[in-house]
């Protein structure tokens, strides 16, 4: 099984400080409620002027505070693709996956692409203990910081409200969406399985796509795959 998430338009992530973000909380039943359902992912220079690129992927919705936190399942592999010359064809890959407590990262161009993957063991690019209520983020020599652990979901999502607005009929919320302040945050203190990648751009190289501004950008996606 593989799913995928895509940032929208594949406009992938400009290197000027554009934040994009690709989101579809709870996916297929054969993935949700596991960390092999990807709710959102972000990618985005973290101040004006960055040589660095990072990228989020958030797992597993609705992991909810007063429960015990989810775990990640070490059967799933997480990939952030990374397109630098246009084509859709992955150039370089981060996988993730943990093991014993420990979420392992590697880096680098895939032996095989598409819808099958093995993990780059002979490419390690760093690893982290994953986090509990506290944040735990470790940065190797090579100037990497990772993290892993649950978060707080970062929508804020009016669930009910929608759900009335796009009810057929048309007296279930005569006045459309709620103002800001009437609104409610369905999902407040709920949490994600975040997995937090900050890597120097030296490490991808020059991207050669350009979006539609005119922009250079690194054209990126998440997919995750489960051992089979």
């Amino acid at each position: 099984m593989k799913n995928s998430k895509l940032l929208p338009g594949l406009a992938g992530i400009a290197i000027t400080g554009l934040i994009l973000v690709a989101a579809d909380h709870i996916d297929a039943p054969s993935s949700m409620g596991t960390t092999a359902d990807i709710a959102d992912f972000y990618a985005f220079e973290p101040a004006e002027g960055s040589d660095l690129t990072t990228f989020v992927v958030d797992l597993q919705s609705n992991v909810l505070p007063e429960l015990a936190y989810g775990t990640f399942d070490e059967a799933v592999l997480t990939e952030i693709n990374i397109d630098t010359d246009g084509d859709l064809v992955e150039d370089y890959v981060i996988q993730a996956i943990p093991r014993m407590g420990r979420m392992y990262f590697f880096f680098g161009t895939p032996t095989q692409t598409g819808l099958d993957s093995e993990v780059m063991a002979d490419a390690p690019l760093g690893d982290v203990e994953i986090s509990g209520a506290t944040a735990i983020v470790e940065t190797t020599g090579d100037g990497v910081s990772l993290f892993a652990g649950p978060r707080q979901d970062a929508f804020f999502f009016d669930f009910f409200q929608f759900n009335a607005v796009i009810n057929p009929d048309v007296n279930a919320a005569p006045g459309g969406f709620l103002p800001p302040e009437e609104a409610a945050d369905t999902f407040d203190g709920a949490n994600t399985m975040s997995i937090v990648v900050e890597v120097p751009n030296s490490l991808l190289g020059a991207p050669t796509a350009v979006n539609a501004l005119g922009i250079p950008v690194y054209k990126t996606w998440v997919t995750t795959n489960r051992k089979q």
